[in-house]
């Protein structure tokens, strides 16, 4: 029989969760009538249609890759997506996987549905959009709130004469208008927004999300708007349409735009102050004075903010609350978490060179010993030749079961022949075939495994190692060197040292770390140091464990 997947999808209130239900229902019926197996259902609730970022399609694809099934079924196309460029992306590499897509509205699926539905679908989420932006602008022009829940109101629960629910309106809430108020106080009076985020977590208060503040919740950005210090709803100005949300084609998320203000739509809402304007503009004189929260990055400057400013940046982590290490003097860093909201204990800090130095000066050391490469080259050898010999032999073992089966369904056919009534082998036929086709899939979609890695590898290890550490020190290589090493590594924490009341351990996470882990089960390397005064020792441990080293 052929094995079938279904998908089923909902994306809005305006549906209900039991829209999936039904789905499923009139696909297993569907299954049914033709003569299909079903493997499984995937579905993803209350998620858009607009991306291909959803757990249950994400899923779906990964198990057609693998030829779980020939035949998804849903109940229409635009439920696996109403994107042009994903869905035309997602039909190719169904097709690729020899998947046909066949839906209860538009039958099997080509490339002439893709065409015509991906563009509908397209068409339907820009008039959705529309719609949406046209009901959300005349709800704001009434004086109501067109987006989520400001902090320092609650929403107003009320029904019109029809029993509809009245969306929009708000109301103060004097308890987070207390906290508001204490915001804007402790700022005008020389108080930093991480020093005031520190001190509302220490008093225990919630932040507007339920969790810790942080001082970027309070400080935002004065151009778009954001930020506790920033929000105009405060003095009694609801202010809509400043930004624009736009779905970044390589990630498949949301990014915020800037709107003209001239396109901004404003209305007062006096009745919805919590700030006098006096406070207010004390707040922005300090903050023109300060000139902080002030730029809006252009696009050149995103493109060279992307690029890592440091060898270790975006890598370094707490080991005490896994925030970020952040650079907090010219040459120090420090636990984000620890200084911005005062939730974590860690607060001591590194000179960056010194951490740079010690960790490039560990693992080279280590990367160089003669004893270890050669260690991990025969480990790594021994270990990845093992599951390329298993890897064939399950090939192998498929081809040989695919001749038995083949010899089985002659001795059926030649019993067949002789007399013996069809129905008393029929079932067998089926079972076999059905294990058959399935052999013959896996066969042509799974490649053997390459050659055996020749135990000489270590001479190409050494070699390559000696590169990568020589290239560190040219500055012309540099930045390419700094990327592999970057690629090597998954994540470096920092956590106090309990034997030095200064010190910092490192612990050193990813695949180089994996690498000097392997290679230590049988060697120990000598300690080495830095600058006279720092020493790093590696802790042996069995498979990919963290690689410590001591400041």
């Amino acid at each position: 029989m052929t094995i079938a997947a279904i998908y089923a999808r909902y994306s809005s209130d305006l549906q209900r969760d039991a829209s999936i239900d039904d789905q499923v229902r009139i696909c297993k019926e569907r299954l049914t009538r033709d003569g299909l197996r079903l493997h499984q259902v995937y579905s993803d609730r209350g998620i858009s249609g607009s991306n291909l970022l959803r757990p249950g399609v994400q899923s779906l694809m990964a198990d057609a890759g693998r030829g779980h099934f020939s035949v998804i079924l849903a109940e229409s196309l635009d439920r696996l997506s109403r994107d042009q460029e994903d869905i035309a992306a997602l039909y190719k590499r169904l097709s690729f996987a020899g998947v046909k897509i066949v839906t209860l509205s538009e039958g099997e699926i080509n490339e002439l549905h893709i065409g015509l539905k991906g563009t509908m679908g397209a068409l339907y989420l820009k008039d959705l959009a529309d719609k949406t932006r046209r009901g959300l602008r005349g709800r704001v022009e009434a004086g109501k709130s067109g987006g989520g829940l400001t902090y320092g109101y609650d929403v107003v629960k009320a029904f019109d004469a029809n029993g509809e629910r009245v969306r929009g309106d708000r109301t103060i809430n004097e308890a987070e208008a207390r906290i508001v108020r204490r915001i804007f106080d402790e700022y005008t009076v020389g108080r930093s927004a991480r020093t005031i985020a520190v001190g509302l977590n220490a008093d225990g208060i919630p932040g507007p999300s339920g969790k810790a503040w942080g001082f970027s919740t309070i400080s935002g950005n004065r151009e778009r708007g954001t930020g506790i210090l920033n929000n105009e709803l405060y003095i009694g100005r609801l202010v809509w349409n400043r930004l624009r949300y736009v779905k970044d084609p390589s990630t498949g998320k949301r990014v915020s735009r800037l709107n003209p203000p001239d396109e901004w739509i404003v209305q007062d809402v006096p009745d919805l102050r919590i700030v006098d304007q006096d406070l207010w503009e004390r707040v922005k004189a300090r903050q023109k004075k300060t000139g902080f929260g002030t730029k809006t990055a252009s696009i050149d400057d995103l493109w060279t903010r992307r690029r890592p400013k440091t060898l270790f940046s975006g890598l370094v982590k707490c080991g005490v609350c896994g925030g970020g290490f952040i650079k907090i003097s010219a040459e120090h860093f420090g636990c984000a978490t620890a200084r911005n909201k005062g939730t974590c204990a860690n607060l001591r800090t590194i000179r960056r060179d010194r951490m740079e130095e010690t960790i490039l000066a560990g693992l080279q050391h280590h990367l160089m010993d003669p004893a270890l490469y050669e260690v991990f080259a025969d480990e790594f050898t021994r270990h990845v030749n093992t599951i390329r010999m298993e890897h064939n032999a399950t090939l192998a073992g498929y081809r040989a079961e695919l001749g038995r089966i083949g010899r089985r369904i002659k001795k059926l056919i030649d019993a067949i022949a002789d007399g013996t009534p069809p129905k008393m082998v029929n079932d067998e036929l089926i079972a076999i075939g059905d294990r058959k086709d399935e052999l013959e899939h896996l066969l042509a979609t799974t490649d053997a495994a390459p050659p055996l890695l020749h135990p000489n590898m270590a001479k190409l290890y050494r070699e390559r190692i000696a590169a990568l550490a020589e290239a560190l020190n040219h500055p012309d290589q540099r930045a390419e060197a700094a990327e592999i090493i970057r690629t090597l590594i998954d994540r470096i924490d920092l956590r106090p040292d309990e034997a030095d009341p200064k010190g910092l351990v490192i612990d050193l996470h990813g695949a180089l770390a994996g690498i000097l882990s392997l290679c230590s089960e049988s060697k120990k390397a000598p300690a080495v140091s830095s600058e006279g005064q720092v020493q790093v020792s590696m802790v042996a441990g069995r498979g990919f464990e963290p690689l410590t080293f001591r400041l």
